[in-house]
């Protein structure tokens, strides 16, 4: 073993609990689509795009949701607390079904930094707690990187529930579980954060906090998911689009369990591939969709591939000031583009059918058609919906308008996480 692998062994192995965990251990992470009993949001601080409202969307989740499942809206500090009191309270009269706490925060982002809920073999919830370098942007000693890495931790004492920790980086955007014991990631993601691990080493850390048997490695996301400071990506028109600080490929843009022996999988239909962002997704889902033909469950069972349409990309125009922006002229752009500070931009949103939230009795997903678009980006969005109300035909579909949250790298999934209900022990 090089030396450089034996120190990241020992440091996966030197991690330590926040509580002692001599008496129990993960038995799994169960699935989206088991019965919750509560939804964690952030209260989102600031907007990614001015004029577009993430606030407006978080409102819109919320209201789909109060009479299915108890919601947890967390706020960065006191006056982000004051202030969703102010509104949701005003909105949702007090609703015993809210709950407005504040843990701090520098991001919306639940999904990823929020808690990965595990059960246990003494029969409770623990935390599974990942490390964490804001997808691959900063460094894990980042002062605000590690306010989010702290999220999960801090919620756990809230709830005063064990935590089981790693230092291996993931982030819950990357993961889908069946409940069942497999695990499906995207590799591209989860060995460009943790380049000196082997695929070995980070089964066993999935194996380890998530109680997983299985883990089937797919290979590349989306390229409008692609790492922004990659550089700018072609368009149809022969211009440039930059990614909106996107995590390089998360797997909940493209890639879904919906039961425990069924994937739902993105496709890029022919008459796309003139746009060329739309010829590399097909591409790219099209490899995937071979290793998973070939993929069995953790009992050797082959899966069910439904396979679910690509909105038409998206792109929106960014200037100084607003939050995305400011943010994407910092980046040292790996390509050698110089970025026109001062200069209107064009971006990619990230944007996908897959990215959607499922609850107790309701999915919300997303819708891309707005007044005076092409009619076929509604009847896409439509066909996107047939596909969900025949998966789910026991839960209420509901498409929301979602581009203030793709503008800033995520969807609708991105930015809540689910709790599941603690099931009596036998």
């Amino acid at each position: 073993m090089k030396i450089s692998q034996l120190v990241t062994a020992l440091l996966l192995l030197s991690c330590t609990n926040n509580n002692p965990t001599d008496s129990w251990t993960v038995t799994r992470q169960p699935a989206e689509y088991e019965e919750l009993d509560a939804i964690w949001l952030i209260w989102p601080p600031t907007e990614h795009k001015s004029g577009e409202s993430v606030q407006k969307v978080t409102i819109s989740v919320i209201e789909a949701l109060i009479d299915d499942l108890n919601i947890i809206v967390t706020c960065g500090d006191k006056d982000l607390c004051d202030e969703a009191r102010k509104i949701l309270n005003s909105r949702f009269k007090e609703s015993q079904n809210l709950t407005i706490r504040e843990v701090p925060s520098v991001e919306i982002w639940a999904r990823d930094t929020g808690p990965t809920f595990v059960e246990t073999s003494d029969g409770k919830h623990a935390i599974a707690d990942f490390n964490f370098n804001a997808w691959g942007y900063t460094d894990t000693l980042d002062v605000d990187t590690k306010t989010e890495e702290l999220y999960d931790t801090r919620v756990a004492d809230l709830l005063q529930i064990p935590v089981i920790s790693s230092s291996m980086i993931s982030e819950g955007g990357n993961r889908e579980v069946n409940g069942r014991g497999t695990l499906m990631v995207a590799e591209r993601v989860e060995q460009g954060r943790n380049p000196h691990l082997s695929r070995s080493q980070m089964e066993a850390e999935y194996k380890r906090l998530l109680g997983v048997e299985k883990v089937i490695w797919l290979k590349r996301g989306l390229q409008e998911d692609d790492h922004t400071f990659l550089g700018p990506l072609n368009t149809a028109e022969g211009t440039k689009a930059y990614t909106v600080v996107t995590t390089n490929g998360h797997i909940d843009e493209f890639a879904r369990f919906v039961n425990d022996s069924t994937i739902l999988l993105a496709q890029v239909d022919s008459s796309a591939f003139d746009d060329p962002m739309a010829l590399e997704n097909h591409q790219r889902l099209e490899e995937n969709y071979q290793i998973l033909l070939e993929e069995t469950d953790q009992n050797g069972n082959p899966f069910n591939i439904i396979r679910m349409p690509l909105p038409e990309t998206v792109f929106d125009k960014m200037a100084p000031g607003d939050y995305v922006y400011d943010y994407i002229k910092t980046q040292d752009y790996q390509d050698g583009t110089t970025f026109p500070d001062g200069d209107t931009i064009t971006v990619v949103a990230a944007a996908s059918y897959l990215n959607f939230l499922i609850t107790n009795t309701v999915v919300i997903g997303q819708k891309y058609w707005r007044e005076g678009m092409a009619d076929e980006i509604n009847l896409k969005d439509e066909r996107a919906k047939r596909v969900l109300e025949s998966i789910f035909p026991d839960r209420k579909i509901i498409m929301l308008d979602a581009r203030a949250v793709n503008l800033g790298g995520g969807g609708i999934h991105c930015f809540s996480m689910q709790q599941p209900k603690l099931k009596p022990k036998g």
